[in-house]
């Protein structure tokens, strides 16, 4: 029996409406929560065997036939996406049990996640161009609701960066929807890239940039990157690291599917541009995460440089580039949050998230200093860790393509990722205990396993993807062959022939 494509867009819907239903039944909603993330883990799952064994999975919306009605559509990247927010969606749920107070859920933090798990979803399943720009704006929504969820002052701040970049990126990508639709009449994504290849190149070209700027924004690209360190840091931990993880990979994944879908056979001066802008976004985003000494501020900084060897992987456009890119965006989404959900552990032991307020984690609790090393670690791409391979694999693409200069500069991002992480680990767990500085009262055992648990979760993770890198290297490279194979998608969309 083969999966419904939209059961995993469902799923957050329904647990999103049950938790409304459960408004003023708190205990009720955290097991929504829960249920809720670990079916939609369960269905992802189900989804990417299916599309494995069967290919592209292909569902249209009320029966109308594409390209008139809305089609969802699972390739193996697309599934592949929705396992990992499935993933990330439980272990952020279970954090927030321990970590999330009863102000913030009686004001809808619950029903707020799963509608961001179903904007991020939507994003990965649709197969229409406009429903693209809707799932993106339900995000926006969400996001910004959760992100100013409690009224405190930084969080307000931060929410006026974060909402003002991405209401600009909407509107870049509305505009340019409307052009598109005006040139070839259509919003099916795979009916468009049939019908752009009878549009004026520069035309095409000028479509192509307008996408890159509003997808880079959204993925916090170079040089509009500054709302993601401005806003990451303030809102609770677990939402953070729910940013973390998923919505800045939303935009990568657009870019992906724009560049091999709509413009496969467009490699020309955007590719160059993408290749610029994917150096620059490494250097720009480490140095900034060098020079912090707030964790989640050093963490929020790394988002930036590590989107950069993403880009890289599209913007070099061989085969090995692009499995490197799929790669490393799936092992970035679990390290990424697993580091904001540590730092959450660290401010709950420590006391602060400040370096210079931090010390002796290290002797107090060497669990805490084992699962940073081993996320942090694989961040910077030490072996046998998931970050290595990931790395590897975009810097010897670079190498066979002969971009030797933005090679080295990944090189040397490495190497400052290096030494920020060591900063945090002598800071916080290595270095003695600032004098005077009594540590904060131990949270109840109960907390600490609801914290820790998703931790030791992701790690595991981490350590299972680098030790047996080989079903996940199997999977990118499926999924890159698609993805560089857009007429599978068009087929798998249109029928044989395909619409006119």
């Amino acid at each position: 029996m083969m999966p419904p494509v939209a059961l995993p867009l469902l799923v957050p819907l329904l647990a999103g409406a049950l938790s409304l239903l459960a408004w003023r039944r708190p205990a009720l909603q955290r097991s929504i929560a829960v249920a809720g993330t670990a079916a939609l883990l369960g269905c992802g799952g189900w989804l990417l065997a299916s599309v494995w064994q069967h290919g592209i999975r292909v569902a249209q919306v009320g029966d109308w036939p594409a390209p008139v009605g809305i089609s969802l559509v699972a390739d193996l990247l697309g599934a592949l996406m929705v396992v990992i927010a499935g993933l990330i969606g439980l272990a952020v749920a279970l954090y927030s049990l321990a970590t999330v107070g009863s102000e913030r859920q009686a004001l809808g933090y619950f029903p707020l996640i799963h509608l961001l798990l179903a904007g991020v979803v939507g994003a990965f399943l649709t197969g229409d161009i406009f429903n693209l720009y809707v799932w993106f704006e339900v995000m926006l929504v969400a996001s910004f609701a959760l992100l100013t969820l409690g009224n405190e002052r930084p969080q307000l701040e931060g929410a006026i960066k974060y909402v003002a970049l991405n209401l600009l990126s909407s509107v870049i990508f509305l505009v340019a929807v409307g052009l598109l639709y005006g040139l070839v009449g259509s919003l099916n994504m795979a009916h468009v890239a049939r019908r752009l290849a009878a549009v004026d190149p520069g035309l095409v070209d000028v479509l192509a940039l307008m996408f890159m700027v509003a997808f880079g924004i959204k993925a916090a690209a170079f040089p509009l990157f500054f709302w993601l360190p401005a806003s990451y840091h303030t809102p609770p931990v677990a939402v953070s690291a729910l940013f973390a993880g998923l919505l800045t990979k939303v935009g990568v994944y657009a870019l992906f599917r724009v560049f091999t879908l709509l413009f496969p056979h467009h490699p020309g001066y955007t590719h160059e541009i993408l290749l610029w802008a994917a150096g620059l976004t490494m250097l720009t985003g480490v140095l900034g995460a060098v020079a912090q000494f707030e964790v989640r501020r050093i963490l929020s900084f790394h988002i930036v440089s590590q989107i950069g060897y993403m880009l890289l992987g599209l913007a070099l456009f061989t085969p090995l580039a692009v499995l490197g890119g799929l790669f490393y965006i799936v092992h970035h989404i679990i390290v990424k949050a697993n580091l904001f959900l540590i730092a959450g552990l660290i401010h709950r032991l420590g006391g602060s998230h400040r370096l210079e307020c931090l010390g002796g984690l290290y002797r107090r609790t060497p669990w805490l200093a084992l699962l940073f090393l081993v996320s942090a670690l694989s961040l910077a791409g030490m072996p046998p860790l998931s970050g290595f391979f990931a790395k590897l694999l975009i810097l010897r693409a670079g190498l066979e393509a002969e971009a030797y200069g933005v090679t080295a500069v990944a090189l040397l991002v490495g190497l400052l990722t290096l030494y920020s992480m060591v900063k945090i680990w002598a800071e916080a767990f290595w270095k003695a205990p600032p004098e005077g500085a009594s540590p904060p009262a131990a949270p109840g055992r109960a907390t600490l396993w609801l914290m820790a648990a998703p931790v030791a979760g992701l790690a595991l993770c981490t350590l299972a993807i680098g030790l047996q890198a080989g079903p996940l290297y199997a999977l990118a490279e499926a999924s890159a062959a698609q993805l560089l194979a857009p007429e599978r998608y068009i087929e798998a969309v249109l029928g044989p022939g395909g619409a006119p």
